[in-house]
């Protein structure tokens, strides 16, 4: 069963069993998915990669929201909270990433591999791995351990 599906499932599921929370995420990210098939210069199925990305951006939305509700403390007790399930919600949903060790090891291996020895071609770097590990990594910690390995701090 494809993503987009799963996802009218949960929705449905989420209505007969009166949860509002997880209705209005799923409604949320279904919003966003059709704003992306009715964007203009899109051509093309909707598959599970597009939907994974469209969960992917929501969460990253949310995550940088997180921290302005926190510091508002008591007030922002009940948006910290829903804030937190709808993260935990879209992470179902996606790649689980990798850690940092791991993150290390195929930074190292790639920086070997296309023979970087120069900071200046961190980018290189970034793109490469984001091709093949996108929603796994974010690209800002790809850049740090490479200036690290490569001696630029």
């Amino acid at each position: 069963m494809g993503l987009e599906r799963e996802l009218d499932e949960r929705l449905h599921q989420a209505i007969k069993a009166r949860d509002t929370r997880t209705a209005n995420v799923v409604r949320m990210l279904k919003t966003r998915l059709q704003e992306r098939r009715t964007a203009k210069g899109f051509s093309g199925q909707v598959d599970d990669a597009l939907v994974r990305d469209v969960i992917g951006a929501y969460r990253k939305q949310l995550q940088k929201a997180l921290p302005e509700f926190e510091k508002a403390g008591e007030r922002g007790a009940a948006q910290v909270a829903q804030l937190r399930f709808e993260v935990a919600f879209c992470e179902r949903y996606l790649p689980k990433g990798l850690d940092e060790t791991e993150l290390r090891a195929l930074v190292g291996q790639r920086l070997a591999a296309l023979g970087i020895a120069d900071p200046k071609q961190v980018g290189r770097l970034v793109g490469d791995i984001m091709k093949t590990h996108k929603g796994q990594v974010e690209a800002a910690d790809i850049k740090r351990i490479a200036e690290e390995l490569l001696g630029r701090v």
